[in-house]
């Protein structure tokens, strides 16, 4: 059993997490018109793994049969999932993405029922579906107003993200009980890190490495590093030990939300009839799907995989 405090402070950093991340696609896509998408991946997860070093110096050590995992972890977790999400960033609005995201609770759902052995219940089931309609209305939109356009393409592309973040978090439910928190956290960023480099140096060939770095640009290392990446994906981890894959999803709803009052003001971004629509529906499969949260006693007590 847990102590209710430890679940407490893991819905916390759920929420802390979410919101952080709900920020990341309007800044991110306002600081790509002044840096390139892997430079400012590979600055982001190469400058977090410093800052988190000096506090994972004395618990380094993994074991050698885990090694394959972790680079498994991080290439779909973080290379995978950040490159389709930061291209997309590039051709569709920053309101689309957490909007999209928003439909990680249905493959969470199918994800853990099939790798996991959870079972959820029918309620979170059919909350679910409601916001997978939501969202494809929200992917489709570009069609529905525009006709075929590059938007469509960057929607696809937050899927890809989406699913692969999911992957992620299937995987890491099977190591977080094994490692402490911040040891998985700066091993993942280190190797993505190195993944990323080839790529940023590549981008560096025309104009030179942060050549023209402005404040745009800046703000979204800085953001990316310290918010996105130190903070949120700690608190993510931490809040794992505790909180059963299929309820994490529940927790997205509070992304949307900061996303939009970011990026409205920001990036001059409409919130269009279609756009509402696919929203209202996610967010109201969502608020059924989250009576799970409760049936489940998410506030006494949970089981520690």
């Amino acid at each position: 059993m847990l102590k209710v405090s430890k679940l407490h402070l893991a819905i916390i950093a759920l929420i802390l997490a979410n919101a952080i991340w709900g920020g990341t696609s309007p800044i991110l896509k306002w600081s790509l018109s002044n840096i390139e998408p892997f430079t400012l991946a590979f600055l982001r997860f190469f400058l977090a793994s410093f800052i988190i070093l000096p506090f994972t110096l004395h618990k380094l050590k993994i074991q050698k049969r885990d090694i394959i995992y972790f680079l498994i972890l991080a290439f779909v977790g973080f290379n995978i999932h950040i490159t389709a999400f930061l291209f997309g960033l590039e051709s569709s609005n920053a309101i689309n993405a957490p909007i999209i995201g928003a439909s990680a609770p249905i493959f969470l759902i199918l994800g853990a029922m099939m790798y996991l052995k959870e079972k959820p219940k029918t309620r979170v089931l059919i909350g679910t579906c409601i916001s997978m309609i939501g969202v494809l209305v929200i992917v489709l939109r570009p069609v529905i107003e525009d006709g075929v356009s590059g938007s469509l393409l960057g929607n696809g592309l937050f899927i890809i993200s989406t699913f692969a973040f999911i992957v992620y978090t299937m995987l890491l439910k099977r190591i977080e009980g094994k490692y402490h928190s911040i040891t998985i956290t700066f091993w993942l960023f280190a190797i993505s890190s190195i993944i990323f480099f080839p790529f940023a140096m590549y981008e560096s060939i025309p104009h030179g490495f942060l050549a023209g770095l402005n404040t745009e640009g800046l703000i979204g290392i800085l953001y990316g590093t310290i918010g996105a990446s130190v903070l949120a994906y700690s608190f993510y981890t931490f809040a794992l030990k505790y909180v059963r894959a299929s309820e994490v999803g529940m927790f997205l709803y509070i992304t949307p939300i900061v996303a939009i009052a970011i990026a409205v003001p920001l990036l001059g971004e409409q919130i269009t009839i279609p756009f509402l629509i696919g929203a209202a529906l996610v967010f109201i499969g969502i608020v059924v799907a989250e009576a799970h949260v409760h049936a489940h006693k998410l506030h006494s007590k949970i089981k520690h995989h």
